[in-house]
């Protein structure tokens, strides 16, 4: 082009989440079948809605205004329920008007950064959910500042190093929290959050709460919602039904404004994110009519619970199946259904892979690596495993962390298909440290 095209910060748009399909898929066009712990999509993985929940939406489908418009802000009567939900946990109080619709929260995350100065910089946890951290440093032209959740400590965050950050960093203007975190599982205890909370308060921030799986905790964790502790602190909720529902497909999440009416600098900013809404019209209808339909229904609660149980189930299962490999340390997982697995120190070698009998995988992994550039310790191992295993996981440089290792997820319900995803896993890591 006559012209450079891109601004510095696309180059921080980067996604391994869903990048590592396409080399699954060329693994495919060989014959290959994969086994897919890449993302968290529990229909892919064989969830079933219940009939009653499908029931529900097909009902919408008969009324007519289901196929208008909804209120550029989403639907006024969801708005309501979800107002009223927030505000009975006996923190801040919001209305309808404190509520708005996007088309999945990767909507919203791109709109609330888009209209940022890029000085303005938005402090978020590492490992970091890949669409918060670039989409946070496409905005600023730079890389995401983070703070660190520790391993070593349940993946706990180091309050008094996120403290240390934001004082000496002026620039500093908001700060991400993950609740249940994606991609450790972990649940931020209460008494972690409300020191969070603090460290805002004293600086001027705002935070952004993502609690898309806040419904999604279990083995006996205790968490609580940002509306709880926030005081007047202004914050964004991030929430959707992708997850819990579940219902992916429908990208419907919501932002919920906290304490607006006390920064003229953070109203105006909730005010932009609106506006950016308006100009699209509305988000998609259908789901939003369903929420409260769906939630008000008295088998929801057990819905939900039972869920937890069979993911709190899995998750003690994964852990009995990978504690005895001596070249990981992980964390059992609380929350959301992820687990995120860190190879020891020194365990990674650039000479170490795995074996593979195919030539035609044999080139097409040449070629993964020739055409990466640098290609990470965690993400050469993650592409040996595709190759040789067919198993497509994510590694964790690739969640903007320097520490070496993998998500998977806590998600399939067919047994048969777990054991053998985690028994390739399994003899991957051996095979591969070993080699």
């Amino acid at each position: 082009m006559r012209q450079k095209l891109l601004r510095e910060g696309a180059d921080e748009l980067s996604y391994e989440i869903r990048g590592i399909v396409r080399k699954a898929e060329q693994l495919e066009k060989l014959g290959y079948s994969i086994l897919w712990e890449n993302i968290g999509d529990p229909i892919q993985k064989n969830r079933k809605l219940p009939g009653w929940i499908k029931d529900i939406i097909s009902g919408l489908i008969h009324e007519d205004l289901t196929y208008s418009y909804s209120h550029s802000k989403g639907v006024l009567s969801t708005r309501q329920y979800l107002a009223e939900k927030c505000s009975a946990l006996g923190g801040v109080q919001i209305t309808a008007d404190d509520i708005t619709f996007f088309n999945g929260l990767g909507d919203a995350i791109g709109k609330i950064y888009q209209y940022l100065i890029p000085s303005s910089r938005v402090i978020g946890p590492s490992p970091a959910y890949s669409t918060h951290s670039s989409a946070e440093a496409a905005h600023a032209n730079s890389h995401p500042i983070t703070y660190k959740l520790d391993p070593e400590n349940f993946w706990y965050p180091d309050t008094d190093d996120i403290y240390q950050k934001v004082k000496e960093n002026p620039n500093i203007v908001g700060m991400i929290i993950i609740n249940p975190d994606n991609p450790t599982g972990m649940v931020y205890p209460r008494e972690i959050l409300e020191k969070m909370v603090a460290i805002a308060k004293e600086f001027n921030l705002f935070i952004i709460c993502d609690e898309i799986y806040m419904n999604l905790i279990y083995n006996n964790a205790e968490s609580c919602t940002l509306a709880e502790i926030i005081g007047d602190v202004p914050g964004i909720s991030l929430k959707g039904i992708s997850k819990e529902f579940p219902w992916p497909g429908a990208r419907c999440g919501w932002a919920e404004y906290y304490n607006r009416e006390k920064d003229p600098e953070f109203a105006k900013m909730c005010q932009t994110i609106d506006n950016a809404k308006m100009i699209e019209v509305s988000s998609t209808k259908l789901p939003q009519l369903a929420i409260p339909r769906i939630m008000k229904d008295p088998r929801y609660e057990s819905f939900i619970k039972e869920t937890n149980q069979h993911v709190g189930q899995r998750s003690k299962y994964l852990s009995k199946v990978f504690s005895d490999v001596p070249y990981i340390t992980f964390n059992d997982t609380n929350g959301a259904f992820y687990n995120t697995m860190i190879f020891k120190p020194g365990v990674l070698k650039p000479h170490q892979r795995l074996k593979i009998e195919d030539p035609r995988v044999e080139t097409l992994i040449d070629q993964w690596f020739t055409s990466n550039g640098k290609v990470e310790l965690d993400k050469r191992f993650v592409y040996y495993l595709l190759a040789a295993k067919q198993v497509c996981l994510v590694p964790i440089s690739s969640f903007c962390s320097d520490l070496m290792g993998f998500r998977m997820t806590l998600l399939e319900e067919d047994e048969a298909i777990r054991d053998e995803t985690y028994k390739r896993i399994k003899e991957g890591i051996i095979e591969y440290c070993e080699s």
